[in-house]
C-alpha cells in the first residue's frame, strides 16, 4: 500500500490499516491523537489484543490524555527510550437479559449509560446490588461507572470523582424521582443489575457513548468489572490531584501545604 504523504522518514517504516476489530494487532503502542471520544475510539481497538494506549490531548479537556500537543516531541522520545509504565485500568461486561437469555452483551472504559429510549415520561427501573434489591425509582437513567469514567458522563450526573487507583463500581442515578436516588459506590466485584418495569418504556444502554444495546420493556441488565482492562500508557508519576486541578481549572489560590 502506498505510505501516506508526510509519513516517509528515514529509518521510518509505515504501515497503513484500516479501522477494524484488528487494527491494533501486532502494534507494540497506539498513539491517539484527539481528544477523549478519540481516545475511547482508539481504546475499543486496543483493549481485545491488550495494546497499550498512549493518548496526546488535541481536544478541549482531554481527561484522558497523558500529556499536551506541545508536548508531542518528549512523549515519543520517551516512548522510544522505553521510559514509560502501562496502568491496567478496569472495564465494564454489560449483559443484557429477556428472561434469563442473554439477548446482547458489550463493554466500557468508562461508563454504561441506561436511558429511556423515547425521552418521554420516564425509565421506570429497579436498581440490585448483589442480588439484592435496593431501590425503585423513575428516572431518566442509570449510570454505571468506572473509576477511569468518574470525571466524565458520571461527574455531569452528580457523581464523585474516584482517584484511578481505587477499584470500585460507581451507580449513578439521573435525574431520578425518588428520595433516595444518591450516588453509590461498591466493590469492584459487586454485580450491579437494573431491570426495567414491565409496562414501562424501552431504553437503551450506551456503552462510553459509542455502542449501543436495545433494552426492551422488562429487561434486565448486568453489570459487573470486565474481564480485560484497558492498558494506559503513563509518561510520569505526577498525582492525580494535580491531572485533577489542571484538566478542571480549580482555584486553589490560598494552598499554604505542609511545611518540610
Amino acid at each position: 500500500m502506498t505510505e501516506p504523504a508526510g509519513f516517509s522518514a528515514p529509518g521510518l517504516d509505515v504501515t497503513v490499516v484500516h479501522p477494524g476489530p484488528d487494527a491494533a494487532v501486532g502494534c507494540e503502542l497506539v498513539l491517539v491523537l484527539g481528544g477523549d471520544g478519540t481516545f475511547l475510539r482508539a481504546a475499543e481497538l486496543a483493549q481485545e489484543a491488550s495494546i497499550p494506549v498512549l493518548g496526546i490531548n488535541l481536544g478541549r479537556i482531554g481527561f484522558l490524555a497523558e500529556t499536551e500537543a506541545e508536548h508531542l516531541d518528549e512523549a515519543l522520545a520517551q516512548v522510544v527510550r522505553k521510559e514509560y509504565r502501562v496502568e491496567s485500568r478496569m472495564t465494564l461486561d454489560v449483559v443484557i437479559r429477556v428472561d434469563d437469555e442473554i439477548i446482547d452483551r458489550g463493554w466500557a472504559l468508562n461508563e454504561a449509560s441506561i436511558e429511556n429510549r423515547s425521552r418521554l415520561g420516564v425509565l421506570e427501573v429497579v436498581l440490585e446490588v448483589d442480588g439484592r434489591p435496593v431501590s425503585a425509582f423513575g428516572c431518566d437513567g442509570v449510570l454505571v461507572s468506572t473509576p477511569t469514567g468518574s470525571t466524565a458522563y458520571a461527574f455531569s450526573a452528580g457523581g464523585p470523582v474516584v482517584w484511578p487507583e481505587l477499584e470500585a463500581l460507581l451507580v449513578v442515578p439521573s435525574n431520578a424521582h425518588a428520595l433516595f436516588a444518591r450516588p453509590l459506590v461498591t466493590s469492584p466485584n459487586s454485580i450491579i443489575a437494573v431491570e426495567t418495569v414491565a409496562g414501562s418504556h424501552d431504553g437503551l444502554v450506551f456503552c462510553d457513548g459509542r455502542r449501543t444495546l436495545e433494552l426492551p420493556a422488562g429487561a434486565r441488565v448486568e453489570i459487573v468489572r470486565g474481564a480485560t482492562p484497558v492498558k494506559w500508557v503513563r509518561l510520569d508519576s505526577a498525582p492525580f490531584a494535580d491531572r485533577m486541578v489542571r484538566k478542571f481549572e480549580l482555584p486553589v489560590t490560598g494552598w499554604r501545604g505542609r511545611k518540610p
